[in-house]
C-alpha cells in the first residue's frame, strides 16, 4: 500500500506540473532556451555589471557557489543563471557509476546544451514579455515568494527549515513552482535568510521583469594582456624539457586563481589546456582531471579571466610575476637534465608523478612545492575533495605542520630511492573515476606498506650517525619563507588551512617530506573527481589514512626514542589493530635516538617550543592574538582562549567575533571550537570517539574559514560577560541565551548589514586573498 500510495502521488505531481506546463505554454508560449539568447530588450534601465551582480554576490552567491550550490545553481555568473538547476547532486556518497560532469564553462556552453544534460531554467525562456518574465521564471518568484512570506520572528526557525549539509533539495522547475509555494510558502530566497532590502529587491526585480538583460564583460585591459601573452608564450615552450615543466605546473595549480601581481588591477586568471594556441579564444579541454588524456591532437596551455565571483571556500591566489618566472626557470629548466621522450597520459603512469616527472630533478620538484606549501595544502581544503564530515575526519581538528628540510643530504639523495620505489608509489587515482570498493583498497595498502617498510629503512640508513636527527631536519623557510609552518583547522564538515603556528600546542603535527606532498596533491586533488563513483571516492579517503600517519610518524622521530611509543598511542588510543601495526612496524625499523636535548618529561611540549625558535624569523603571526593593540581585549582573548572542557561542546565550529571598541569600526577574531578525540583512524562512529572534555578553543586575530556556522557581536566593556557566559554553558538553553544576548541570527533584522561589514573588513584585511563566505553552515539554533 506504500509503495502505491508513493506511485500514486508521484503521479499525481506529474499530472499537475504537465497541467502548469501546458498553462505556461499558452500564455507565453513553449519554452526554448533560444528566446532568451534571441531577447534584445529595450535599452535597460538597470545594469548587470554595475547594478545586478553586486547584489547577487552579496545575497545570493554566499549560498549559491561552487559545486556544493543548491540545485547546482551558480549563480557567481550569468552563464550559471542561463544554465539553470538540476536535481542532480555533484556530491553523492551513494553514486555507483561515475556521474556526468556539469561544470560550467567546460562540460556545455550554451543554455541548450545544458538542457541536454538536464539543467532546467530558472529565467523566463518562453515569449519574453515583462509579465512572463516574471511569471515563467523560478528565480523571480523565489523572490517574490519570500516577499510574500518572510522569515518568522524567533529563533530557532521552524522544523519546516532543513539546514543540514545533506538536506533532500526540491529543486523546482517553473512547471513545479505552484506546488512548490502551496507546499514550501517559508522556503523563498533567500533560504532561511532575511528577504532583500528594498533597492536590492527593486533591483533584481526590475532585471528580470526586462528580460534579464546581459552584456559580457569588457576585455581585459592592455597590461593585463601583456602579461597574459608573455606568460603563454613561456608555458607553450617548443622543447621536450619546456613542455614537460609546462605539465608539471598545470597539474599543480589548475586550481590556482592566478593574478599579476605587478598590476596593481585586482583580476584572477585560471590556467587551462585548450584546443587553441595564444591569440585565439580559449577552447577549454573537457577532461575530467588535469592528470587525464586531454584528447587527440596539439593542445595549449592558456590563462583565462576568472569569470565568477571569488569565494572565500575556493579562493586559491596565486601570485605570477618577473620573479616567479625567473624561479621556474631555475628549477626547472636551467638544470642540465634531457627529456628525450615526452610521458604519455597512460591513467596508471599519469596518476603517478614520480614516473612522469622523473626526470625533473626531485630538487626542483620540491623547492617548488615549498615556495608556496600553504597553496598545496590548500589544495585539499578548498578543492572539491573536502567537503563533508566523512572527507574530513580523516585529520585531527588542530595541528600544526612543518616541512622536511630540502639542504639536508638525505633529500638531495632520494632520487634513487624514489626511482626504485615507483611501482609502491602508485595512488588509487590510477583506478579512475568507477572502480570497485574493496579489491582497489587491498591493494593499495599493500602497496603503501611496502613503501613504508623501505622509507623506514631508508631513514634509518640516513639518519644513523650521530647528531642526524637535529632541529635541522626541519625546513626553516631559509629564513623568509612564512610557508615553513602552517595550522590546519578542521570545523566538523570543512577546514582550513593558514600560515603559522596558531593557537595552544596541538595534540598533533606533521613532518612532510617530498614524497608526502606530492600524494596528498595527487589523491586529494589533482587524481581526484568529484563525480566520480564510491569506490573512488572512499579509497581515496581511506588511502589518506596512511598519509596522516606517515606525517605525524615523520615527526615521531624527532621525539625520544623511550617516548615515541606513548606520545604515539595517545595520539590513538582506542584505535584498532592496524594503527598498532603501523607504529610497531616503523619503530622496529627504525629506534635511531633524537639527537635533541630535552630536558622535562614533556618533550612533545618541548619540540613544539624549539620548533616556534628555529622558525621564529620565518613565521606568519597575523593571526597571534599576541599582536593585538589593545590591552584589555588582548588579555580578554588570551582568557578566552585558556578555556577547556565541556563548556565548548555547546560552541559551534567555526564562528566570526565582532568586539565594537567605539570606534565604529569592530575588530573581528574567529573563534575555532576543537573536537577532542581518542583518534582519527576510523571512517564511521565519531561521535563514539568523542572526549568533550578535552575539547579547546582557538582565538585568532582576522577571518579563518570560509564556512562561519555563527556571528556574534560584543561591546569592548561586555567582554568580560562575554568570557564568563562561554565558560558556564552547560545547555541548549543556555547557548540560546547567549547567542539571545551576543549572536547576530540568521533571521535578525541586520542580518544583511552585518554581513556586509563582515565582507568588507575581510576585503580590507586581505585584498588578494579574501573571497565572498558560504552560509549553507549557519546554525539555526
Amino acid at each position: 500500500m506504500r509503495a502505491l500510495l508513493v506511485l500514486w502521488v508521484a503521479l499525481l505531481l506529474t499530472g499537475c506540473a504537465y497541467l502548469a506546463k501546458v498553462g505556461l505554454d499558452a500564455r507565453y508560449g513553449q519554452a526554448d532556451p533560444g528566446n532568451l539568447a534571441a531577447h534584445t530588450p529595450e535599452p535597460a534601465h538597470v545594469d548587470f555589471w554595475r547594478d545586478v551582480k553586486p547584489v547577487l554576490d552579496k545575497r545570493c552567491v554566499v549560498c549559491h557557489g561552487c559545486y556544493d550550490a543548491p540545485c547546482q545553481l551558480k549563480l557567481g555568473a550569468y552563464e550559471g543563471i542561463a544554465r539553470g538547476a538540476s536535481k542532480e547532486r555533484v556530491y553523492n556518497p551513494a553514486r555507483l557509476i561515475a556521474a556526468r560532469p556539469t561544470r560550467l564553462f567546460v562540460d556545455a556552453r550554451t543554455p541548450s546544451q545544458w538542457r541536454e544534460r538536464g539543467f532546467h531554467p530558472v529565467l523566463n525562456e518562453r515569449r519574453q514579455t515583462p509579465q512572463a518574465n516574471i511569471e515563467a521564471s523560478v528565480m523571480a518568484r523565489m523572490l517574490l515568494l519570500k516577499r510574500r512570506h518572510p522569515l518568522p520572528g524567533g529563533m530557532p526557525l521552524p522544523d519546516s527549515f532543513d539546514f543540514s549539509l545533506s538536506r533532500d533539495q526540491q529543486c523546482a522547475a517553473i512547471e513545479e513552482f505552484d506546488a512548490f509555494e502551496r507546499k514550501r510558502p517559508l522556503w523563498g530566497m533567500p533560504y532561511g535568510l532575511p528577504g532583500l532590502p528594498e533597492d536590492e529587491f527593486d533591483t533584481l526585480h526590475g532585471w528580470l521583469r526586462q528580460g534579464a538583460p546581459y552584456q559580457p564583460p569588457q576585455p581585459v585591459s592592455p597590461v593585463l594582456r601583456e602579461q597574459i601573452d608573455r606568460w603563454e608564450a613561456f608555458l607553450n615552450g617548443p622543447s621536450n624539457k619546456q613542455r614537460l615543466m609546462s605539465r608539471y605546473l598545470y597539474e599543480h595549480l589548475f586550481l590556482a586563481n592566478l593574478y599579476f601581481s605587478e598590476v596593481t588591477e585586482r583580476a584572477f586568471f585560471r590556467l587551462v589546456r585548450s584546443s587553441t594556441p595564444p591569440g585565439e579564444a580559449v577552447v577549454p579541454l573537457a577532461a575530467r582531471r588535469p592528470i587525464d588524456d586531454p584528447g587527440a591532437g596539439e593542445f595549449f596551455y592558456r590563462l583565462t579571466p576568472l569569470r565568477t565571483t571569488v569565494l572565500a571556500k575556493t579562493h586559491m591566489p596565486y601570485a605570477l610575476n618577473t620573479a616567479r618566472m625567473e624561479r621556474f626557470e631555475t628549477l626547472f629548466l636551467r638544470p642540465r637534465y634531457q627529456v628525450d621522450r615526452l610521458p604519455s597520459y597512460e591513467p596508471r603512469l599519469a596518476a603517478n608523478p614520480f614516473a612522469v616527472f622523473e626526470e625533473i630533478p626531485v630538487d626542483s620538484r620540491y623547492r617548488f612545492l615549498l615556495d608556496e606549501a600553504a597553496f598545496l595544502i590548500m589544495g585539499f581544503i578548498k578543492g572539491p575533495v573536502c567537503r563533508g564530515q566523512i572527507a574530513l575526519n580523516v585529520i585531527d581538528d588542530h595541528f600544526w605542520v612543518v616541512f622536511h628540510n630540502p639542504n639536508r643530504p638525505g633529500v638531495k639523495g632520494s632520487a634513487r630511492f624514489l626511482s626504485q620505489e615507483l611501482d609502491h608509489l602508485s595512488l588509487p587515482s590510477e583506478e579512475q573515476s568507477n572502480t570497485l570498493l574493496l579489491t582497489p583498497w587491498l591493494k593499495y595498502s599493500r602497496l603503501v606498506d611496502k613503501y613504508l617498510r623501505a622509507k623506514t629503512r631508508y631513514m634509518a640508513d640516513n639518519l644513523s650517525r650521530p647528531g642526524a636527527i637535529s632541529l635541522d631536519l626541519i625546513w626553516d623557510g631559509d629564513g623568509w619563507n612564512d610557508n615553513a609552518a602552517l595550522t590546519v583547522f578542521r570545523h566538523f564538515d570543512s577546514a582550513s588551512v593558514v600560515k603559522g603556528f596558531v593557537g595552544e600546542p596541538p595534540k598533533t603535527f606533521w613532518v612532510i617530506d617530498y614524497p608526502l606532498l606530492e600524494r596528498i596533491h595527487y589523491l586529494l586533488v589533482a587524481g581526484f573527481d568529484v563525480f566520480g563513483n564510491v569506490g573512488h571516492q572512499l579509497n581515496t579517503r581511506l588511502y589518506m589514512d596512511f598519509l596522516r600517519m606517515e606525517g605525524e610518524f615523520n615527526a615521531l622521530t624527532l621525539l625520544p626514542r623511550d617516548k615515541r611509543r606513548e606520545i604515539w598511542d595517545y595520539w590513538y588510543r582506542d584505535a584498532g589493530r592496524h594503527v598498532q601495526g603501523f607504529i610497531q612496524e616503523r619503530m622496529e625499523y627504525f629506534d635511531h635516538e633524537s639527537s635533541i636535548p630535552y630536558e622535562t618529561d614533556d618533550p612533545l611540549r618541548e619540540l613544539y617550543e624549539r620548533m616556534q625558535d628555529r622558525l621564529r624569523k620565518a613565521l606568519n603571526r597575523d593571526h597571534g592574538i599576541a599582536g593585538e593593540e589593545d590591552e584589555f581585549i588582548r588579555a580578554g582573548l588570551q582568557a578566552l582562549s585558556r578555556i577547556r572542557g565541556e563548556s565548548l561542546f555547546w560552541l559551534p565550529q567555526a564562528a566570526f567575533l565582532s568586539i565594537e571598541d567605539g570606534t565604529g569600526k569592530a575588530r573581528i577574531y574567529t573563534l575555532m571550537h576543537n573536537n577532542g578525540m581518542s583518534n582519527v583512524s576510523t571512517l564511521l562512529s565519531e561521535e563514539k570517539r568523542r572526549l568533550p572534555a578535552e575539547d579547546s578553543l582557538t582565538v585568532a586575530r582576522g577571518f579563518i574559514g570560509a564556512y562561519p556556522n555563527a556571528f556574534y557581536r560584543v561591546s569592548r566593556e561586555a567582554l568580560e560577560e562575554f568570557i564568563q557566559a562561554v565558560a558556564e554553558l552547560d545547555s541548549e538553553e543556555d547557548y540560546r541565551a547567549f547567542t539571545a544576548r551576543f549572536g547576530v541570527h540568521r533571521n535578525a533584522p541586520d542580518f544583511w548589514a552585518h554581513s556586509d561589514a563582515l565582507h568588507a573588513a575581510y576585503l580590507e584585511q586581505a585584498p588578494i586573498a579574501a573571497g565572498l563566505f558560504d552560509y549553507n553552515r549557519l546554525e539555526n539554533r
